[in-house]
């Protein structure tokens, strides 16, 4: 009878609190969401409707705005230019921060945590104390034409590549590496015993099994350097090689705002995270969540 009941005892107890941290997280998921939300309606809106009726009231729904966010903001431009930013800045950050990882987790053990330091330096600086320096050596650093229109870093997508991959790779190398130590290091004495070399240990044994955490900061990559606007406002002066993030300026008019429309070129802009968010979902939770367990 005992056994039987102390459970539901149990259950009763808890039950109030579960129910105040279910509301709370209700609370808190409705509290993000609704600004979506709101965007998302409003997108689906005519202008000339919500200035009659209010943006309280329902009606006035056409997709008129998507299409004239898409031609007004002149956005396949700025989607290309982010794709020139974006996927260069993740592979050569990912490639470079997981060789470093690698390094780090299995040779010069004296010096990783003062090599993991070295490469966490660069974001304890907030960006704005790295403009003027930043700027002046990108304007001295010359490059040929055929690489940089402007002859120099300073308005070029490779200029921006660089400093993001610079800012990301500390944050990106100390993460693998915390991945890489908890590896069985019976497999890479095996891989040395069939006389694999140090890159063929990186690339076919260690690489492969990183694949959940490169995942996962491949999402948050793709994120912080597409959502970027400082950076590309700031070494970039030629308005045909903004990023997507700058196309929201051409929708907003010299002495009105069209909140639909922007709204509605918010929701284009937020789509690329979103898709890539979702197909990486899978791998993007192992990683967060590989290593939490042991046994």
């Amino acid at each position: 009878m005992t056994a039987t009941t102390l459970p539901a005892t149990r259950r009763r107890r808890i039950r109030p609190a579960r129910a105040a941290l279910h509301a709370f997280l209700l609370i808190t998921a409705l509290a993000w969401f609704f600004p979506v939300l709101w965007a998302v309606i409003n997108s689906l809106r005519d202008y000339d409707y919500t200035t009659v009726h209010g943006y309280l009231s329902l009606g006035g729904f056409t997709l008129d705005n998507y299409a004239n966010a898409w031609t007004q903001g002149e956005m396949p431009v700025y989607f290309a230019n982010s794709l020139l930013i974006t996927v260069p800045a993740v592979v050569l950050t990912l490639f470079l921060s997981s060789c470093a990882a690698f390094v780090l987790s299995n040779y010069s053990r004296r010096f990783n945590l003062v090599m993991l330091a070295v490469f966490l330096a660069a974001n304890l600086l907030p960006p704005q104390a790295l403009l003027v320096p930043l700027f002046r050596l990108y304007t001295s650093i010359r490059l040929p034409y055929w690489i940089s229109e402007s002859g120099s870093l300073y308005d070029s997508h490779m200029g921006v590549v660089l400093i993001h991959v610079a800012f990301q790779i500390g944050f990106c190398t100390f993460v693998l590496s915390n991945f890489m130590k908890a590896m069985p290091t019976s497999l890479l004495e095996a891989a040395r015993v069939d006389g694999a070399s140090v890159f063929q240990q990186y690339w076919k044994v260690v690489l492969p099994l990183c694949r959940p955490s490169l995942a996962a900061l491949a999402t948050l990559l793709v994120t912080w350097i597409y959502n970027d606007f400082f950076w590309a406002l700031a070494l970039l002066s030629s308005g045909d090689k903004m990023p997507i993030t700058t196309a929201l300026q051409n929708l907003q008019g010299a002495f009105f705002v069209d909140y639909n429309l922007l709204s509605a070129g918010s929701v284009i802009v937020a789509l690329p995270t979103l898709i890539v968010f979702f197909l990486l979902q899978r791998h993007f939770v192992a990683g967060l969540t590989l290593g939490a367990s042991k046994g």
